[in-house]
């Protein structure tokens, strides 16, 4: 059966695209070649700007629920606590960023909410589907399924992982390097005789072994092993020999590490697509960005990569914007990729320390062909930011960002009449916007921001909604309602 937009890989990427597109009421389905949801651990960290999306996409309480803090590091030696070691430096939460620091959430379970939250707006993922080649024409593609069959799609998304098929048969090549030749193992167990308040690190006895570092993974009952081996090592990923790296490494006992639940071993690399799109296909996610895991970022730019393309094939599909749109998705994200691949690559080798940067709040798209900045003198936020939280006209900002939509802010100056489909917000100058007008995007950035209207409708017309009566309008708080599920797949704040 054909089908708007077929998605290939059922990881964080592909899932959030999929609750993104079905909230939008576009036709997709999701194929995952496993039987099932990747089992461990590996991406933990989810971001300050990815709690952001997760807030709009309609999970943060469950990823808030199954999560938890980063524990403070505990340095071991012979059996002794000798010091601590903190990940990161603490940030307080502000009223513009609420969510101050990475939540820790073992990926297999951040991909279960996801795909129950798919499920809930009557999005599906068909398991057992691997993806073996492709044919692509002016109208649709065509994608073939090792098992036979196929599925016929108006765009395609690789969110298929680092050794994707589907970039594979595209012929796209990967640039980048190898960040450590030595091999890492990582693995969920279950392990007596440490406490639960500590990520344990236990470091190089100087005997040609590397680390080991024990954490535990809030919401579970499982702790993380990770442990580093010489250039060349073989990794045993058995239970027999997570047991013997844990005991030599540690003062635990091998009886101690009493199950292996998942277990992986990986080199950290840093590479790059060398394209994004390939007429219509796109790749997301580790399809088209590999990271070392250092500073947590790989997850993190991936789910950030399904939120831009979302809202963009929503807009073309659904909203009759000009295919054209689709063109800004490489254009926006390869550079930050390449960014995050830098930090992430900084932060392994301890010449960046985990902070601002990694929080991804900064992140933009000031240089993007989308972005129009009108004013002379643009303050500190500028067209292309993320738009901040806050409260304007007692709203709360994301709570009318939170939904499918633009929203209009109306800071200090008289609001237009807009689409009905565009929410505005009204108020008085507000510290994080200072005065103006400030159009923003479904993906939370500022698209448009000027003194006053003129040039507006032409940049709606561009890149908006196809509708022409007048706007809802929020001004107090009494008038604002709590956002709710319209039961089509929507999320609209009622303005």
């Amino acid at each position: 059966m054909p089908t708007d937009v077929l998605i290939v890989g059922a990881g964080p990427t592909g899932l959030a695209l999929g609750i993104d597109l079905a909230r939008r009421g576009v036709d997709a389905l999701v194929v995952e070649r496993a039987g099932e949801l990747f089992p461990g651990s590996r991406g933990k960290g989810i971001q300050p700007r990815t709690m952001e999306v997760f807030d709009d996409l309609g999970v943060l309480d469950a990823i808030h629920a199954a999560g938890g803090g980063y524990p403070v590091g505990m340095i071991w030696q012979d059996g002794q606590r000798v010091g601590e070691h903190r990940m990161f430096d603490p940030v307080e939460a502000t009223e513009d960023s609420p969510y101050d620091e990475p939540w820790m959430v073992p990926q297999w379970r951040t991909q279960r909410i996801l795909l129950d939250r798919l499920e809930e707006l009557g999005g599906k993922v068909a398991f057992g589907l691997e993806a073996v080649g492709l044919e692509q024409d002016e109208d649709g593609v065509t994608v073939r399924f090792a098992a036979g069959g196929g599925v016929r799609a108006r765009y395609v998304v690789a969110a298929d992982g680092g050794r994707s098929a589907v970039r594979r048969a595209l012929g796209i090549g990967m640039t980048g390097k190898t960040v450590d030749p030595k091999p890492t193992l990582v693995a969920d167990a279950r392990i007596t005789g440490l406490d639960r308040d500590n990520w344990h690190i236990f470091p190089p006895r100087g005997d040609g072994d590397g680390f080991l570092a024990i954490c535990p993974l809030a919401g579970t009952e499982d702790f993380q092993v990770t442990a580093q081996f010489p250039e060349g090592s073989s990794v045993d990923l058995c239970l027999e020999g997570v047991r013997k790296v844990v005991a030599a490494r540690s003062h635990l006992a091998p009886e101690d590490v009493t199950e292996v639940r998942w277990a992986s071993d990986f080199r950290p690399r840093a590479a790059l697509a060398d394209r994004f799109r390939d007429g219509r296909v796109f790749l997301a996610g580790d399809a088209a960005h590999i990271h070392s895991p250092a500073g947590g970022q790989g997850l993190n730019t991936s789910v950030q990569d399904a939120y831009n393309l979302g809202w963009k094939l929503g807009a073309v599909l659904r909203d009759g914007v000009e295919e054209a749109l689709l063109e800004t998705y490489e254009e926006e994200r390869r550079p930050v990729a390449a960014d995050m691949l830098g930090l992430s690559t900084s932060v392994h080798r301890g010449e960046v320390r985990r902070g601002e940067a990694t929080r991804q709040l900064g992140l933009g798209y000031r240089e993007s062909s989308l972005t129009a900045e009108t004013r002379q003198a643009p303050a500190a936020l500028r067209a292309g930011d993320r738009a901040p939280d806050g409260t304007l006209g007692g709203v709360r900002l994301f709570d009318a960002f939170r939904g499918p939509h633009w929203t209009l802010l109306a800071v200090g100056v008289e609001a237009p009449e807009l689409p009905a489909s565009v929410g505005v917000v009204r108020g008085p100058a507000q510290e994080s916007y200072g005065t103006g007008l400030f159009l923003v995007r479904p993906d939370g950035y500022v698209g448009w921001a000027g003194s006053q209207e003129a040039g507006l409708m032409d940049y709606l017309g561009r890149f908006g909604p196809r509708q022409s009566s007048p706007s809802r309008r929020v001004s107090t708080e009494s008038s604002r309602e709590t956002p709710t599920d319209s039961g089509t797949g929507t999320l609209w704040p009622r303005l």
